[in-house]
């Protein structure tokens, strides 16, 4: 700890850190075990987190994150969005397809961001706040892909008809943004995607890693 580093603060960050890891909370004493501080400290942590919202504690007294993240987690979207446009519009133009970022929620892909092409003649209608079960969907797929091959780049995934009939899809995920799981790619209304659409969605996938870096 340097003397510009807030002890206590530093604390109560790793203490959610651990609860956001579990899917069972954990005890008062799990807590001082795994921080190396006495109960006292962690009663004192979990007080202040639980005035927030941040932490609450069921009847069997296990510690769980609290409702308050979710409101703290909604204000990211904004600022993801803004740092992925600049590659979607790129990607939307270049391809004349919708690109889209989408990151996950829950059990959920939920896209957060959308560009249209402006020189196309028709495309497909593809609306932030579109939400669809992972395992369906180019961008649903691209993000489990990453999940089982977490030490490799998984490269992009390719749909048809899977959310629209008559549309394929076309996504690669977000690789190496702490925090954030998603994917980013095209929609368009063909027969197949073109050849040359993956590796072009691949690349964006990194400009928009580089720019939440």
């Amino acid at each position: 700890m340097t003397a510009e580093t807030s002890q206590t603060f530093d604390r109560g960050l790793k203490v959610l850190k651990l609860l956001a890891d579990t899917d069972h909370g954990l005890t008062v004493t799990e807590l001082s075990q795994r921080l190396g501080v006495n109960r006292t400290v962690v009663y004192r942590l979990l007080a202040t987190l639980e005035q927030h919202a941040l932490v609450r504690r069921d009847l069997g007294g296990r510690a769980r994150v609290g409702l308050g993240v979710l409101r703290l987690g909604r204000q990211v979207h904004p600022l993801v969005r803004e740092a992925a446009l600049p590659a979607l519009r790129s990607l939307a133009e270049d391809i004349g397809a919708t690109a889209h970022l989408t990151l996950v929620d829950g059990a959920e892909a939920l896209a957060v961001a959308v560009v249209e092409p402006t020189w196309t003649d028709y495309h497909v209608a593809y609306r932030a706040g579109f939400r669809h079960s992972l395992d369906r969907g180019a961008a649903g797929k691209a993000i489990l892909s990453a999940r089982r091959r977490p030490a490799a780049d998984p490269g992009y995934t390719l749909t048809h008809g899977e959310l629209e009939a008559g549309a394929c899809g076309a996504a690669a995920p977000l690789l190496g943004v702490t925090g954030v799981e998603g994917s980013v790619g095209v929609v368009m209304l063909a027969d197949a995607v073109p050849e040359r659409v993956g590796p072009r969605v691949v690349d964006a996938a990194r400009e928009v890693a580089e720019a939440l870096r």
